[in-house]
């Protein structure tokens, strides 16, 4: 009687744990959903450590393509902390397409309407899209590494036969059969098959176990594919279409998968269940067996494993543009849908992404534009927002804007330069390279015109030959097929191009010994000079200002420079 009590109270004690189990389960499941509805509307709130930006291009580096965003542009644009302001994605996937989507602008305006439609429907339908989440969540990360990197992994592997494995458990049969006749004999022969394979096994074990993750990411990609067709998103029937026939490619790899990614036991721990299926697996090499298979299905759809990634990372990101849309309305902040066939570049109200409480500012361009001002008047700024509306415009369908009009470009940009010490190219160097694969770029045959951005053109170099050379290379950067935005503190440009460029500049005023700026582009070219001012400001020796003010004076009156 004290048996049955005692075995009852531990079956009701195991049945307790099951059921907190259970129930925490739900909560934490609760909490989520709850999180994913509250996150609706604010900025995300993601850490970033350096790894995670290694894996982040996983899936560009794999579908690289002609006009994509290049290395230089990409840095000069700030783009990392771009993306990592309107990522709201929670898998891998999602988050690897996002960036790819980024660097790649759309070649067809329909390809960013049907874009537009499907973020535009996740933002009217909330409990969509909180389910499609979910589902994106059980699908997870790949960890620091992307699934292309694991991918490649498997290659590496080759095709693995199971021959040896086949014929070693084919053994067995005579090896029972024996019991029947000797029993001895019998028994020697199953431990001797036995000892073999945990002797093999172990080793083989650890060789797979690494790759048994991209594996495991794959059979959730697949129950992704399931489950959000299961939702029948309306505006998604060609995605939909697409993980279904994704996923009946790849359902044959799934047989036997419950062998692979069960837990082991390591025959030392876990529950008696656990270390049972573990000798099993050593005993009869069930799991290797079935790696292999999976293995070697995988091998023969890759392509399918690839448009499952690029269909689900296709809606994930749609997702985040729709939550970093609703962020911008939550603040007060102006967005538009781009009309991409315009002849020039139009804009109103254009600002910067990562700037709080921007300066807005206009501009309407059907030839190039020079730029002039002192220093940190934003020059810069003002070329990085102008390539920054246009690369969102032709890869999210948007800008921030109040209104945008422009032809579709292919974006180019030279402006945060630096020496490249590993190279051993000085920044000169460094600099006319840049220049030079936007000057290919247009010879290129593409029916997309260029957009280019130039700050200081050949700021490397000495004052009459920066001059000479970059008005130039300017030159060439006007016509059909080119719009040019470049920044110069050269004036003499302004004078020398003005048939070919509009001018434009920033101004700044100084008031009580401090400078201050604006922001507001204006018409016409610069005509402030407070260099020399600005070194009073910051407490220069004053003979330092005085031999300086005298020589500029003198310099502009005769064009001859000397000592003061």
């Amino acid at each position: 009687m004290e048996y049955l009590f005692f075995w009852g109270a531990m079956g009701l004690f195991v049945l307790f744990l099951a059921g907190q189990g259970i129930l925490a389960d739900r909560q934490e499941k609760k909490r989520f959903e709850k999180k994913l509805y509250d996150s609706y509307g604010k900025r995300p709130d993601k850490e970033y450590k350096v790894e995670r930006f290694v894996r982040i291009p996983g899936y560009y580096e794999h579908h690289r393509c002609p006009g994509q965003i290049d290395d230089i542009t990409w840095d000069d644009l700030s783009m990392d902390q771009v993306f990592v302001r309107l990522n709201y994605t929670i898998s891998s996937s999602g988050e690897e397409v996002l960036y790819h989507m980024l660097r790649t602008p759309a070649r067809s305006r329909e390809e960013l309407q049907y874009f537009d439609n499907v973020i535009t429907y996740f933002m009217e339908h909330q409990d969509e899209r909180v389910a499609f989440q979910k589902i994106m969540n059980r699908l997870g990360s790949t960890g620091k590494f992307s699934l292309y990197d694991y991918l490649e992994y498997l290659h590496t592997l080759g095709d693995r036969s199971n021959a040896r494995d086949i014929l070693v458990n084919l053994l067995y049969i005579p090896a029972i059969a024996a019991l029947f006749f000797s029993l001895p004999l019998g028994l020697a022969a199953m431990a001797i098959l036995m000892v073999y394979n945990i002797a093999t096994y172990l080793g083989i074990k650890r060789e797979i176990e690494p790759y048994i993750t991209s594996l495991a990411y794959i059979a959730r990609l697949l129950g992704a594919a399931r489950d959000t067709a299961g939702l029948k998103l309306s505006v998604c029937e060609r995605e939909n279409g697409l993980l279904l026939q994704g996923k009946k490619a790849l359902d044959k790899s799934q047989r036997g998968s419950f062998w692979v990614f069960s837990r082991a036991g390591a025959a030392t721990g876990g529950s008696p269940l656990d270390v049972l299926l573990d000798y099993v697996r050593m005993a009869f090499h069930v799991d290797l067996i079935f790696f292999n298979r999976m293995l070697r299905e995988i091998g023969k759809h890759g392509e399918e494993v690839d448009q499952l990634i690029t269909t689900l990372g296709y809606l994930e990101s749609a997702v985040s543009i729709a939550m970093y849309r609703a962020s911008l309305d939550a603040e007060g902040c102006c967005w538009c849908r781009p009309d991409l066939l315009g002849k020039g570049l139009e804009a109103e109200q254009l600002y910067h992404p990562l700037i709080d409480h921007p300066v807005k500012n206009s501009i309407s361009a059907e030839r190039g534009v020079l730029l002039t001002g002192s220093n940190a008047s934003g020059k810069s700024t003002f070329l990085k927002t102008v390539a920054l509306g246009a690369l969102m415009a032709q890869t999210l369908h948007m800008v921030l804007a109040e209104c945008y009009s422009a032809p579709m470009y292919r974006i180019f940009s030279s402006m945060s330069l630096r020496d490249d010490l590993e190279g051993g190219e000085s920044y000169y160097i460094v600099e006319i390279k840049s220049l030079k694969r936007i000057l290919d770029a247009m010879k290129e045959g593409d029916p997309w015109p260029v957009l280019c951005f130039v700050d200081e053109v050949l700021r490397g170099t000495n004052t009459v030959e920066r001059i000479a050379a970059a008005t130039q290379i300017l030159i060439s950067l006007t016509g059909a097929g080119v719009l040019c935005f470049a920044a110069t503190h050269d004036i003499e440009l302004t004078e020398l191009l003005s048939g070919l460029y509009d001018n434009y500049h920033f101004e700044e005023e100084i008031r009580d010994g401090d400078i201050l700026f604006n922001y507001t582009l204006r018409e016409g070219r610069a005509n402030s000079r407070n260099a020399i001012r600005l070194l009073e400001i910051m407490g220069y020796d004053c003979s330092i200002i005085q031999k300086a003010q005298r020589q500029a004076e003198d310099f502009l009156v005769k064009g001859i420079w000397k000592l003061s």
